[in-house]
């Protein structure tokens, strides 16, 4: 596959601005998308091109598939990096770039479908030998069918949207006589959120850690871990605080979950950068939650304790590169912990906040990263996630 020269970024705010870096750091002229919102933000400032594509909502704009291939074809875009978040797990995305003779910076689009259903890919990972969870992962998705497998599998279950994500259509039941009513609600929530009312049934780990691997593959069918990172503190099931590495993590369990995400990976040709999410109950048993199959919000923590630049690496992989390193080559050293800003009103149940940045200075010292796309006299519009930045803090030790 030739290289590129032009990368458009398919996204806004701080990991448009945090990919945009590395391109041009790497030689590539950048082209930004921007709706009618955000047309004086810092990612379009920083970008060599920009392009407007529509309105201020984002069903109009960031996600409108078409309006974004236009725009890496009337800039002359080879390549489309998604960032996060909105079109990076979408499938027809993809297909798209891919119809469109575009390279797409992230995996093939049959790993993104499979991983995107946490149903489908479920029963592959358990064809595939990876610790998943007991619970019911089945076709038929009656009430009844439910109710009868939520007994056997026994309370606390967990009832979550299979295409879901972000706590939405999930819920926590303790007993039988909570259940029709949870499974009526979760499944009216995955379908207004995510267009699809399929659920899965699993049994409830209480209070598990989120341990996640991240992987990355190459198209010579090299598939690497580098560490994980611990995301167990979460408000809503939304991850709030990050570190790497895990802080009851030992080098045993780093390689058994290790050689398990890659496994996962390998079961679907996984190209490009992943993140194989697992539950660490207390006993230090790990199961399989799901894969998010894009770069994810806290990849800096793991940029930080191995020293690589993981945008880098996707740029490289999607060039068709052979990785950078073998496993044996990948070196983890000190620690790292990030939090999100956000614009929330803490005492208002943490609504999002609208209004003008009165005052943002950056405090850039040793042992401090922000990411951020946030500039001073911004207005900080309703229409999308209130994350502002990200605070990354690297020592030698927790």
């Amino acid at each position: 596959m030739p290289a590129f020269n032009k990368i458009l970024i398919a996204n806004r705010g701080e990991i448009a601005c945090r990919v945009m870096r590395t391109a041009q750091d790497l030689g590539y002229r950048t082209v930004a998308v921007y709706s009618e919102a955000d047309a004086d933000a810092r990612h379009v400032q920083q970008a060599d091109e920009a392009v407007c594509i529509g309105p201020a909502q984002v069903n109009q704009s960031y996600l409108v598939i078409d309006n974004i291939i236009k725009a890496a074809q009337q800039t002359g875009a080879d390549a489309i990096h998604p960032g996060y978040g909105f079109l990076s797990e979408n499938a027809d995305f993809a297909r798209a770039c891919e119809a469109a003779g575009i390279v797409f910076i992230g995996p093939t689009v049959e790993a993104i479908h499979l991983m995107g259903s946490k149903r489908l890919s479920k029963i592959a990972m358990l064809e595939a030998g990876v610790p998943c969870i007991p619970g019911y992962e089945g076709a038929a998705q009656d009430e009844e069918t439910l109710i009868r497998e939520a007994g056997r599998i026994g309370y606390p279950l967990m009832i979550k949207a299979s295409a879901g994500g972000g706590g939405r259509g999930m819920r926590l039941v303790h007993q039988a006589s909570e259940l029709a009513e949870q499974i009526r609600t979760a499944r009216s929530e995955a379908q207004n959120a995510f267009g699809s009312g399929e659920l899965i049934l699993e049994r409830a780990v209480i209070q598990p850690r989120h341990v996640e691997i991240q992987v990355f593959g190459d198209s010579q069918g090299s598939i690497v871990y580098l560490g994980e990172r611990d995301c167990s503190v979460q408000r809503r099931h939304q991850k709030v605080v990050e570190e790497a590495p895990c802080p009851v993590m030992t080098p045993e369990l780093r390689q058994a979950m290790g050689e398990a995400a890659v496994k996962a990976a390998a079961s679907v040709n996984y190209v490009g950068a992943g993140t194989v999410e697992f539950l660490l109950d207390q006993s230090g048993e790990f199961f399989f939650l799901e894969m998010n199959t894009r770069l994810q919000v806290e990849h800096p923590v793991t940029e930080l304790i191995t020293g690589q630049d993981l945008v880098a690496w996707q740029i490289r992989v999607a060039e068709g590169q052979p990785l950078p390193l073998q496993q044996d080559e990948i070196r983890l050293s000190g620690h790292a912990m990030e939090v999100r800003l956000y614009a929330e009103d803490a005492t208002q149940n943490f609504l999002p906040q609208t209004g003008t940045a009165l005052r943002w200075e950056p405090a850039l010292r040793d042992g401090i990263r922000i990411d951020h796309g946030l500039l001073e006299g911004q207005t900080i519009s309703p229409f999308y996630d209130p994350m502002l930045a990200k605070v990354i803090a690297y020592g030698a030790t927790r």
